[in-house]
Formats: C-alpha cells, sequence, structure tokens
C-alpha cells in the first residue's frame, strides 16, 4: 500500500523552482512543475490571494505540495501546505464518505422518507418561508423526499426531477444521519474519515465544538478585498451548526490523504465509490451533474468529479479528481478568490481558472 512519506513529497517552494523541474523530469513524468508552481502564483496574485495551499495526486502519491504567499499578511508568516484551512463545500465529499461507509455498515438508509424523522417538518415549514435563494420551490408537503434527495440536491421542487444546488439541506442531511448513528456528526466523521485516513491534521469545528489550540494557531485568518482593491483582514466566520455542508479544517496535506484512502478502497468500497462519483439522473432519465456529495461532468473526453468551496469574504477551495487519469488537484486559500461563481443548477469547473491550468498541464497537454 502506497503512503504518503517525507521522501514521496516534492515540496516546491518559490526558491527552489529548478530543483523542481529536474526532479519531475528525472522521475519520468512529462509534468513541467515547475512551470505550474508558477502560474498557480501568477493566479493567486491576479486574484488578490494572501495565502494558498496547493496538492497534485498522481496514481496514489503526492506529487507536488505547496504554500503560496502570507497566512498571517501583517505579521509576514508565509503559507506551507501543512496551513490549515476552512475548506467550506469541500467538507461535502467527506459527508458523503461517511454517509455510505454506514450505508455499507447497515446503519443508515438513503431512501428513508425524511418524513420519519420528527423534526423535518418544523424545519421545512420554516425554511420554505424565508426569502433564501435556497428556501425556493422546496415543498414541503411533497411525498417522497429522502436523504438521498438531500445529499443529491434534488429535494427542491418535486423531488428527484431536477439539480438544484442547496448547501442548507445538505446541511440539514446530518441531522438524520445522526439519529440512525446515534453520534454526533463531528464524532462520526472523525471515526470513519479522519482516524482511518490518517487524517492527523483535520477537525471539524462549530458552536459546540471549538478548534482545538494548535489547529487554531496555524488556521490561516480570512482576507476579503476591500472596495478600492486592497486586501484586508476579515473577521471570523460566524459559528456554524454541526451540519453536513461544511464545517472541516484542514490542509492540503491531509486532503492529498483522503483522496489516496478514498482511492485505495480504505474509507469505502470501490462499489460504493462508484455510486458516489456518478451523475444521478432525475425521474424523467435525464442526466444530472452530482453525484452524492461531487459535482460530475465531462469535458473534452475526461470525466471530471469535483467540489468547490466558497464562504463570503473569508476562504474558498477546490477539489478536482479526472478518476481514469488516477489525478487529483486541490487548492486552499484564505479569501474567495479560488472561487469562480459555478451556477446552481450546473458543473462548470472549466470556468475555473485554476483548473484549466491544472488540466493543460496534467490532462489535455498530455491527452495524446
Amino acid at each position: 500500500m502506497k503512503k504518503i512519506m517525507t521522501l514521496q513529497l516534492l515540496l516546491v517552494s518559490l526558491a527552489s523552482l529548478p530543483a523542481a523541474q529536474s526532479q519531475a523530469q528525472t522521475s519520468g513524468e512529462p509534468y513541467d512543475l515547475a512551470a505550474f508552481v508558477q502560474q498557480l502564483d501568477a493566479l493567486r496574485e491576479a486574484a488578490n490571494i494572501p495565502r494558498m495551499s496547493v496538492a497534485v495526486v498522481k496514481s496514489q502519491a503526492v506529487v507536488l505540495a505547496s504554500g503560496f504567499g502570507y497566512a498571517d499578511v501583517e505579521n509576514g508568516i508565509p503559507a506551507t501546505a501543512e496551513t490549515v484551512y476552512d475548506i467550506a463545500s469541500v467538507s461535502k465529499p467527506l459527508s458523503a464518505v461517511l454517509a455510505l461507509r454506514l450505508v455499507e455498515e447497515g446503519i443508515l438508509d438513503l431512501d428513508r422518507p425524511i418524513s420519519d424523522y420528527s423534526e423535518w417538518s418544523n424545519f421545512c415549514a420554516d425554511f420554505s418561508q424565508q426569502p433564501s435563494i435556497f428556501a425556493q420551490e422546496l415543498r414541503c408537503q411533497t411525498a417522497g423526499h429522502t436523504l438521498r434527495h438531500l445529499l443529491y440536491h434534488t429535494a427542491t421542487g418535486v423531488p428527484s426531477t431536477q439539480f438544484s444546488y442547496n448547501p442548507i439541506l445538505f446541511s440539514w442531511a446530518s441531522r438524520p444521519i445522526m439519529a440512525a448513528a446515534d453520534e454526533s456528526f463531528s464524532t462520526l466523521v472523525e471515526q470513519y474519515v479522519f482516524d482511518p485516513a490518517g487524517m492527523d491534521e483535520s477537525a471539524r469545528r462549530h458552536r459546540n465544538l471549538p478548534l482545538r489550540e494548535d489547529m487554531a494557531q496555524r488556521l490561516a485568518p480570512p482576507y476579503r478585498i476591500d472596495s478600492s482593491g486592497a486586501t484586508q483582514r476579515a473577521p471570523a466566520p460566524p459559528p456554524q451548526g454541526d451540519g453536513a455542508a461544511g464545517g472541516v479544517i484542514t490542509n492540503v496535506l491531509d486532503l492529498a490523504k483522503f483522496d489516496i484512502a478514498l482511492d485505495q478502497g480504505v474509507l469505502i468500497s470501490a462499489e460504493s465509490k462508484a455510486e458516489m462519483m456518478a451523475a444521478t439522473t432525475s425521474r424523467n432519465g435525464e442526466l444530472l451533474p452530482y453525484g452524492l456529495g461531487w459535482y460530475v461532468q465531462e469535458y473534452q473526453g475526461h470525466k471530471l468529479v469535483w467540489h468547490s468551496g466558497w464562504w463570503e469574504d473569508a476562504y474558498s477551495a477546490l477539489y478536482l479528481k479526472v478518476p481514469a487519469l488516477e489525478l487529483s488537484f486541490i487548492v486552499l486559500a484564505n479569501s474567495e478568490g479560488v472561487w469562480w461563481g459555478n451556477p446552481l443548477d450546473r458543473a462548470e469547473v472549466q470556468r475555473s481558472e485554476f483548473a484549466q491550468a491544472f488540466l493543460r498541464a496534467f490532462v489535455t497537454k498530455n491527452a495524446h
């Protein structure tokens, strides 16, 4: 079994670009890592991102792990691959893995009616009256809402007729999961995801679970761009509940561990992984752009499986997999500069300049 070890990491800094290029060439890989790193840093600067960390995984081994810029601008603390960030909605793939693992153990049924859970009716009635865009077309009285609909983002309108990204409903999915397992969602993620993947530098944070002190000290503080275009420190995001949509604090190296454990079958079975990363279909047979906790799309002949993360004026992230090539790209930032405004009803990761840089360097360039 391949493991992440110090000698396997190609830790790239801007001060060692020639060495990085040399190592990539002598390893037999056709990737110009030095040029890729330079392009990423140029994109970071153009997006006014104070701090960013990236990792690339190929064939279950880390080939690139690097930090860019400063985590703490005022104090001049540089970014590294070990810097931790709030990954926002990139937490969803981890939550999906937890749900499927509980299904495998016979603890959870994704197709059990949500109405069986006493809190659903009150939540849905209250939420559907809110002015939020995510509350539109939520038909609480429609029979047939299941946990699967929440996790696939097909709960709005008549269930399973359309895809409409809805982080509020996805977050609420933690409640039936906690009810079925009789444990807090954070504890379940630690037990079924963090521990088996060896993610020692990861934690969940919510209003009843403060971040452990060592991680709090290494958490990149959030920044925003003011009206003049200058970067300024932003307030910390408000505390959230123990929901499935977000709440994970981690770094690119731990997400690489998650990626490797997922592909090695450590977390869930190959069958569950295939189900999770398959685009769902509507009840009318229409292929929808989301699996279970992942966006799914085709781009230039390649299946892309990915998730973005965006916390306004705080953090952004991208986790992109090309399963057929055993390639993964992870980028975390302490501003919203990685976010490209993906629409709520489509999957368009190709609009991300960071994704395009990765695809050109590792996928389309070597397609032939």
